[in-house]
């Protein structure tokens, strides 16, 4: 049974019905359990799906002139309560929220949504609340203290052809500390 992550209202990249914005999404343990449900994934989504190391570089390679990020909303606030329970946090305890959009060549490719809990941003992790429109894999990956866990895979609730139709999202760990990265994968990417 996946999990589900309904309970939010995100920020739109268009406005109208051609609104881009990260969906609510169905997350399994595994690309496999994900791919059951939705065998689609297995075409051109799947490389970006598991792609090992950095999103960030991966799509900077891809470029052919261009790669930023555009900050889309930024601050403390509530993460859902599947984020709460996935990290472990008080489901009332507010965390500092960023979500961005991944452009490539002026386009919209990826969408990520990192959710930081208090305990993290002490200490170094302060740094994350300043990162602006840098990567946050630019900084994860340059950091050896922080280490990757297993990824899971959304499977996203579309409410127009503009969505996103999967994800991907993984925990990131530095001693006792933790954050959520998800990235959702827009049409725009794999057309």
């Amino acid at each position: 049974m996946p999990s589900r992550d309904f309970d939010r209202h995100a920020p739109s990249v268009l406005e109208g019905d051609n609104a881009i914005s990260t969906p609510a999404t169905d997350w399994y343990r595994s690309f496999s359990a994900a791919a059951l449900k939705n065998p689609t994934i297995h075409g051109p989504l799947s490389h970006w799906l598991t792609l090992e190391g950095s999103l960030t570089r991966a799509l900077q390679l891809r470029c052919r002139e261009h790669f930023h990020v555009d900050i889309l909303q930024e601050g403390f606030a509530r993460p859902t309560v599947e984020e709460a329970h996935t990290l472990g946090i008080p489901v009332r305890q507010n965390a500092w929220i960023r979500e961005v959009c991944l452009n490539g060549d002026n386009t919209p490719w990826v969408l990520a949504r990192t959710i930081i809990p208090l305990a993290t941003l002490s200490g170094r992790g302060r740094r994350l609340r300043n990162l602006g429109r840098r990567p946050l894999g630019a900084y994860l990956f340059s950091n050896p203290q922080w280490q990757r866990g297993p990824f899971e895979t959304g499977l996203c609730h579309r409410v127009n052809r503009h969505q996103p139709m999967a994800a991907r999202r993984s925990r990131f760990f530095s001693g006792h500390h933790t954050l959520l990265v998800g990235e959702y994968f827009l049409p725009t990417l794999c057309p």
